[in-house]
């Protein structure tokens, strides 16, 4: 009996959390992630499936690729960016969603995703597939097309940026999730007091409006500052509309609605011991905030 035919739509499903997983932490967008695995799978319906040893090593080297192109003109776009550019929020998405407990959640956070803007391209290929999807070098210079040595070197040049900035990232632990669910509390409730107490020194704030939404242009810093702005957003979005503590990109997030639809995503970054919140991150931009979570393999 011959054997049966290869079904490419359930192969190319059954890898689809990792592909969309790869892209997504290359491009901080779930809309763009979208459009590379698009196109990976008409690549994949254009090849010669008896020609391909592993369809998992075949999808995963075309989507990175695929990835850094969308990337490298994606920062041209990001050039001319208005304001502070923040990746698209993954809203429901928690640190058991298959697309954050694959790897370690802390991967998917906001802030490891805005740490990832200060590398090119291919450091930042070559530092997601190493250090959160766990490739060795020879596998992310053949899925770079590229030599071992200069796979080594991307990495070990990726590490030496990020350490410049936040320490390595750790798997998200409960003290930080507590002090994430305390903020925003304190946030939904207007307690000044309890928010100063909970921030660091020299806490910044960030907002995404992309030149479509009403948002601060340059970061907010200091303690007091981002307090008084963070009460007066949540505020302003209470009295307009409904304002929940719910999962966000792997952690625990705000989110504001406004007659059922999404308009607003506040997510945070902690200090490395967890004790403070240093970083808030606000997206209002239109644009981010419209889309499902895709269907997961």
């Amino acid at each position: 009996m011959p054997p049966e035919p290869l079904d490419r739509a359930a192969l190319f499903q059954a890898h689809r959390t990792l592909l969309f997983s790869i892209a997504y932490r290359m491009l901080g967008s779930a809309a763009a992630t979208e459009d590379v695995l698009q196109e990976a799978y008409l690549r994949w319906e254009g090849t010669d499936l008896e020609a391909v040893r592993s369809p998992r090593d075949y999808l995963v080297t075309t989507v990175s690729r695929l990835a850094i192109d969308h990337l490298r003109l994606a920062s041209v776009q990001r050039e001319v960016y208005v304001g502070p550019w923040l990746p698209e929020p993954l809203v429901g998405v928690t640190a058991d969603d298959p697309l954050a407990a694959m790897t370690l959640a802390e991967s998917l956070s906001t802030a490891f995703l805005v740490m990832l803007e200060r590398l090119t391209p291919d450091q930042r290929a070559a530092f997601l597939l190493r250090e959160v999807f766990g490739y060795d070098h020879l596998d992310i210079a053949r899925i770079l097309d590229t030599t071992e040595t200069n796979a080594r070197q991307l990495v070990a040049r990726a590490r030496g940026h990020l350490q410049r900035g936040r320490p390595r990232f750790a798997a998200t632990s409960r003290d930080a999730e507590r002090l994430a669910e305390r903020f925003l509390v304190a946030c939904t409730s207007g307690d000044l007091d309890d928010l100063l107490g909970l921030l660091e020194t020299g806490a910044v704030a960030w907002a995404d409006g992309g030149g479509k939404f009403s948002a601060a242009r340059r970061p907010v810093t200091g303690r007091e500052r981002v307090a008084r702005f963070v009460v007066a957003v949540v505020a302003k979005w209470r009295r307009a509309g409904e304002v929940e503590i719910t999962p966000i990109n792997g952690t625990t997030g705000l989110l504001f609605r406004l007659r059922g639809r999404i308009r607003a995503a506040l997510t945070l970054a902690s200090t490395p011991d967890g004790e403070r919140v240093d970083t808030v991150f606000i997206v209002v931009n239109p644009d981010k905030l419209s889309r499902d979570i895709p269907a997961r393999a």
